[in-house]
């Protein structure tokens, strides 16, 4: 039995959700998402508790995969548009900065050329200054992908710890060669 899967999801205040037709529905200060869930998988929300309940139909291994998976995505949702989600990310190296230009997030760390990343839609990304990058929104997936795709760009190396990494990240430090 998932563990996860039985439990509740909690509706706070201000968060509307619907189930209709397969489809969930949260809405809330911050915006609305929407998410056809799987056959395997019921959802029923309980107003007068104001809980949203996830049951699978039957015990096979992949029903039980998608019992737990579909709660985890109604919990995010919540959270998503209640509270949204921020990563932060820092640069670090002399001469590496990042600055937004209209819709696109344009990173100089080192190469010939300066990168330019399309900021996608429902995405708010913000520079603060030049060595900070600020990623918001309220699609848990959409946040966390864009912040790993600019991670990637240049991600930190072990002997000086240039690049890009997310904020409070520990970087595993090597020692240079030794010097006879």
């Amino acid at each position: 039995m998932s563990r996860l899967g039985k439990k509740p999801v909690a509706i706070p205040d201000g968060v509307k959700v619907s189930v209709a037709g397969g489809e969930v529905v949260a809405e809330g200060k911050l915006g609305k998402l929407t998410y056809t869930h799987r056959p395997e998988v019921s959802i029923e929300v309980d107003a007068d508790a104001k809980e949203v309940v996830v049951s699978r139909t039957g015990e096979e291994r992949e029903h039980r995969a998608f019992h737990g998976l579909t709660r985890a995505l109604v919990q995010n949702m919540v959270v998503g548009v209640s509270e949204g989600y921020v990563k932060k990310l820092e640069i670090q190296g002399v001469g590496y900065l990042g600055a937004i230009q209209g819709d696109v997030l344009q990173l100089r760390v080192g190469f010939a050329n300066e990168i330019q990343k399309k900021i996608p839609a429902g995405v708010n990304v913000t520079c603060p200054d030049q060595t900070h990058i600020v990623v918001q929104g309220m699609d848990k997936q959409r946040v966390g992908q864009f912040a790993a795709e600019v991670r990637a760009v240049r991600k930190p190396e072990p002997y000086k710890g240039k690049g890009i990494r997310y904020e409070g990240e520990q970087v595993r430090r090597k020692a240079g060669k030794a010097a006879k």
